[in-house]
């Protein structure tokens, strides 16, 4: 969430478990409510911003906008919104896993959208947590640190994945069938517009 309210005070709504909080990546409407669970992971990659989010890191300068409101929460001020530092306890890698006890996901690092981006695979149930990689939306590659011939190889790699269900940063979630029908367009879309992967 965003951090203007608190995530931590409802979470007993939903579960009275110890919680694990892992940041798919570190704009600001992914790690507002990080600094409210001692128990933090994020890629080695954003780290630092998780540490330090200042708001030209986090895509708050440009995005934490009175526009981005169908109607303004109270008490929001943009001139003074900013995320606080949540630095994290364990930094994740591809391969790593997050042990939950009853189950467990599989990190998969997934540069693009963001340099440290991650989702979280289940591979018993098919169930991925795609983060801001996939969603079905319009894909964003053009915010800060964004890579579009990164973009285009984590899709490539993800592309065969068995996913029984994808659940995004934004939008409903969907099917296998709709997964790879994005990632195609995505792709063709990004051919057609010249873009290539990047040599080695």
């Amino acid at each position: 969430g965003l951090g203007h309210f608190s995530l931590r005070r409802h979470v007993p709504l939903v579960s009275e478990r110890k919680l694990i909080c892992v940041a798919s990546h570190t704009h600001f409407d992914h790690i507002g409510c990080h600094h409210e669970f001692p128990e933090r992971c994020v890629h080695a990659a954003e780290a630092g911003i998780l540490a330090d989010p200042r708001n030209e890191w986090t895509a708050a300068g440009t995005y934490a906008t009175d526009e981005m409101f169908d109607r303004m929460p109270q008490g929001w001020d943009t001139a003074r919104y900013g995320i606080l530092p949540a630095p994290a306890g364990r930094l994740l890698d591809q391969g790593d896993v997050v042990d939950l006890g009853d189950r467990a996901f599989e990190v998969i690092h997934t540069p693009g959208h963001s340099p440290g981006g991650i989702a979280l695979y289940e591979n018993r149930t098919g169930i991925l947590l795609s983060g801001d990689i996939i969603y079905d939306g319009p894909l964003i590659d053009d915010v800060y640190h964004s890579d579009i011939p990164d973009y285009m190889a984590t899709l490539m790699r993800l592309r065969d994945l068995d996913v029984s269900v994808v659940h995004g940063g934004h939008f409903p979630s969907f099917g296998k069938v709709r997964y790879r029908q994005l990632v195609d367009e995505y792709l063709a879309q990004k051919r057609q517009a010249g873009c290539h992967l990047r040599q080695p």
